[in-house]
């Protein structure tokens, strides 16, 4: 008989977005005190967890409004830890049917934190389902089809529900009401930024001069998470070039080799912006021929790059399309047009 082939083992690397998201989870905040920025939104849901500890009840449903990256996910691990409760994390894509709403409702303990991320993309049915378990802590069941079917009422225990959305007007107005408080996160501004990297570079082990957190915090815009994934960059830049320190000139170095500009527009925002200004005349431009032009889907514009292109004045959305500013022209360095072509007249 023929010997029998060696056993193998298979070795599987491990997910690239696993190690963003495992390292990005290292570097957050645990309590409230730790959290940088949103002074406003830390200060009022100070007294919302203190005045529930007092009372010894679960906290208020919280609803955390704005756009990606600001830290929404991370207050709501910092409610759970604030208030000695378990956190239970799920998303509105994830919740197709009431079923599956209903699954997670019975499996709460009291007190439990439930975070729903995107919960203005709930099904409709599981939004109406959350209205009467926020509101009365209970469930309707429904054993059986048609004529025979009966309802079941469940009794859930006390717990809250914090939700997140980058679009609050999607929320229908009954389930925003049933939130007894609502944080508006705004975008960040650098020094809070300089901030947020100087103690992430700290938690990674690596000493940053005040300069180099400086041009990171600059070109981050306005969001935690961005800032951390290009320190994370620079540290590799600068460990590669052997480096104790992270300098400045290691990061503009850095930033430059992963084509992040001064203002922080990085290949996507300045492919827009070029094809704009150079096929189009600066505009008006619909959005599907714009995205088919970059080779980007119409959505990752209209989310990734137009928001914050939008929010720094290098386009305007018109009825008739996207148009390129002077700005936009002059950060490419091109010659602008006369004024009325840039409003699409």
């Amino acid at each position: 008989m023929p010997a029998e082939a060696p056993a193998t083992s298979r070795i599987v690397a491990p997910d690239s977005d696993e190690i963003e998201r495992a390292a990005e989870a290292a570097l957050r905040p645990r309590t409230l005190n730790e959290f940088i920025g949103q002074p406003a939104v830390r200060a009022q849901l100070s007294v919302v967890l203190d005045a529930a500890r007092g009372r010894g009840e679960p906290a208020d449903h919280v609803l955390l409004a704005g756009p990606p990256g600001l830290g929404k996910t991370t207050l709501a691990m910092i409610i759970a830890s604030e208030m000695g409760s378990s956190l239970r994390l799920t998303s509105g894509p994830a919740i197709q049917h009431a079923g599956d709403l209903a699954s997670i409702l019975s499996a709460l303990q009291p007190g439990d934190v439930l975070f729903i991320d995107e919960i203005h993309r709930l099904a409709r049915t599981a939004q109406e389902m959350l209205y009467l378990a926020m509101e009365d802590f209970r469930v309707d069941i429904i054993v059986g089809k048609g004529p025979g079917a009966t309802s079941i009422p469940l009794t859930l225990p006390r717990f809250t529900v914090v939700g997140a959305t980058t679009r609050s007007g999607m929320l229908p107005a009954p389930l925003r009401d049933r939130f007894g408080y609502t944080a508006h996160l705004e975008f960040y501004s650098p020094e809070d930024l300089h901030a947020v990297v100087t103690r992430s570079a700290s938690l990674l082990g690596k000493q940053i001069q005040r300069q180099a957190a400086t041009e990171i915090a600059g070109r981050s815009r306005g969001t935690p998470r961005i800032a951390n994934r290009l320190l994370r960059r620079v540290t590799d830049y600068a460990q590669v070039a052997g480096e104790t320190d992270v300098s400045q000139a290691s990061a503009h170095a850095a930033l430059e080799l992963f084509e992040v500009d001064r203002l922080g527009l990085d290949r996507l925002d300045r492919a827009v912006l070029e094809i704009m200004c150079r096929n189009y005349g600066g505009g008006p431009v619909g959005l599907s021929t714009l995205a088919q032009t970059v080779g980007e889907e119409a959505e990752t514009i209209e989310t990734v790059a137009e928001p914050y292109l939008v929010r720094h004045g290098f386009i305007i959305r018109t009825s008739r399309g996207r148009v390129a500013t002077q700005k936009a022209w002059q950060h490419i360095g091109l010659r602008p047009p006369e004024t009325d072509a840039l409003l699409g007249v």
